[in-house]
């Protein structure tokens, strides 16, 4: 991709118009020293289905364009999962209609219904313009709802991808946090992705994080205080996401670490595609050192 100035200029989604004013990276961030470009975006995608119930992967492909954005973190995704989807590669589909590479992180990971049929798997995905040149499935504490009696265990579904963006290693994470209003789960997850990116600093030192996700608390929840420590709330305070149809509260976010700087961020007025509505943001990276946030 060529280096690219970019201010949001008009995302059009179901006739919304919105128009967010961003300082625009450096003309020259593409020369080496300089910071690096890139458009980020989360989107809790509902397995395919809008709000009106009607499973339209059209539609949701269109609201994905619009965003323009470099790398995109999916939740809620269908693989082969059942007829709400169609049966499709959720993850697969959506990559293939934008252009765009996919890593899928199975939350859940089923027999078929029917022997000799695809694994029925639900969980998170990352899509990319950037070659993926390594993805993780992590494991983080979760309740899960698929069995009975479920009680708090190690399960995957925290997704990590590293890309090389212009030279400038990435690690993104997607994840979505327990949705119970009990915080206790969310509170253990919590820890376990503080515990896992600073990991994957550890291993790779100088590479800049993005965590995308769907966090099913507000910015000032007691349980995500910590994920504050380290990473800086992109998003722009005042705009909700969830429902679509008129939102309450902010639960989707994109943050980051050190070294990534934040130009601006929308939650575009998309209100049918999805049950939530997607965040996206522009950031630039630094090239060298730890950076600042």
């Amino acid at each position: 991709m060529s280096p690219r100035s970019r201010t949001f200029t008009q995302l059009s989604l179901a006739g919304a118009l919105l128009t967010l004013a961003v300082a625009a990276p450096p003309a020259f961030a593409g020369q080496p020293g300089h910071p690096v470009p890139l458009r980020i975006a989360t989107y809790n995608i509902h397995a395919g289905t809008g709000s009106d119930g009607v499973f339209d992967l059209d539609r949701q492909a269109a609201v994905l364009r619009a965003l323009d954005a470099d790398v995109i973190g999916l939740q809620e995704v269908d693989v082969h999962w059942s007829a709400r989807s169609q049966g499709l590669d959720v993850a697969g589909e959506l990559a293939r209609r934008l252009g765009m590479r996919v890593s899928f992180a199975p939350i859940y990971s089923l027999d078929p219904a029917t022997a000799g049929q695809p694994r029925r798997e639900y969980g998170v995905a990352v899509l990319s313009r950037f070659p993926i040149r390594s993805a993780t499935n992590h494991e983080i504490t979760r309740l899960s709802t698929q069995d009975e009696n479920p009680v708090p265990a190690p399960a995957p579904g925290f997704g990590e991808v590293t890309l090389k963006v212009r030279g400038v290693p990435v690690q993104v994470f997607v994840t979505h946090l327990d949705y119970r209003a009990d915080p206790a789960v969310r509170v253990a997850q919590v820890a376990d992705t503080r515990r896992i990116m600073a990991r994957e600093r550890a291993e790779q030192p100088g590479a800049r994080q993005v965590l995308l996700g769907d966090l099913n608390a507000e910015h000032s929840a007691p349980e995500l205080r910590p994920l504050w420590k380290e990473l800086r709330d992109a998003g722009p305070r005042n705009a909700g996401t969830y429902p679509a149809e008129a939102p309450v509260k902010r639960i989707d976010y994109v943050a980051v670490g050190k070294g990534v700087r934040v130009h601006g961020a929308a939650v575009p007025r998309e209100a049918a595609a999805s049950d939530h509505r997607p965040v996206v943001a522009d950031v630039s990276l630094a090239r060298r050192g730890p950076g600042r946030g």
